[in-house]
């Protein structure tokens, strides 16, 4: 359950009550639709009178029952409700957030930047014509992109003699998993293939460059 409902059971009906009542006040203006805001008001009536039986001494088990029944259904459906109504309405501004008590998120992140270091790598060649590169962040245990990558770039060249930049390998891949596989032609084989990584973040962001390494095509 998100974080922002409270966990206390009176806490959790004084801000259904009060979300609900702006909800109601403010539902032309956020264009609110009819039919989903009643039936929470609706399930809201049944836990607040269910949670008012249960603070007297003269409540039953299935009173109780009941009343957590439709309690955690109403937390589910709130939850949803407020992702889906509230959260992303481009109708509201966040004094409007600010009054149902909900958490206003940003809705223009700052971009995260790639990550700084160059990717680790390994090459393994499990068939013919396939180089088979391995990538991970430095010094992680684990094969994969790190925190912060969308992808890795790897741009390559096949060639007789090592190329002096990397502005010469022509090529390009992009990964989101690793490993990244390239694939060649029969008269590839025995051709060495020049290579280097870098990581890419969601934001189009690029990390450094690695050296540049080398393989056979087997």
């Amino acid at each position: 359950m998100s974080s922002y409902i409270p966990a206390k059971e009176g806490d959790f009906v004084s801000w259904s009550a009060n979300l609900l009542a702006v909800a109601r006040a403010r539902k032309d203006e956020w264009k609110l639709e009819e039919a989903p805001l009643a039936e929470l008001e609706s399930l809201f009536a049944e836990v607040k009178a269910l949670h008012e039986i249960c603070q007297t001494a003269a409540y039953t088990k299935l009173d109780m029952r009941a009343k957590n029944e439709k309690k955690g259904l109403l937390k589910r459906r709130l939850e949803v409700y407020v992702r889906n109504n509230l959260q992303n309405n481009d109708a509201m501004t966040d004094t409007g957030r600010e009054a149902l008590r909900i958490p206003i998120h940003d809705r223009n992140p700052t971009p995260r930047p790639a990550p700084d270091r160059a990717p680790e790598m390994e090459t393994e060649t499990p068939l013919p014509r396939r180089v088979r590169i391995k990538f991970k962040d430095a010094n992680s245990p684990r094969w994969g992109k790190p925190r912060g990558a969308h992808g890795l770039e790897c741009r390559w060249l096949i060639a007789e003699a090592p190329p002096a930049r990397i502005e010469d390998l022509v090529h390009s891949e992009f990964a989101t998993r690793s490993p990244l596989d390239l694939n060649f032609e029969e008269d590839r084989r025995g051709r060495r293939i020049y290579f280097a990584l870098r990581w890419e973040a969601g934001s189009g962001k690029k990390g450094p460059w690695s050296e540049i390494f080398s393989a056979i095509i087997p």
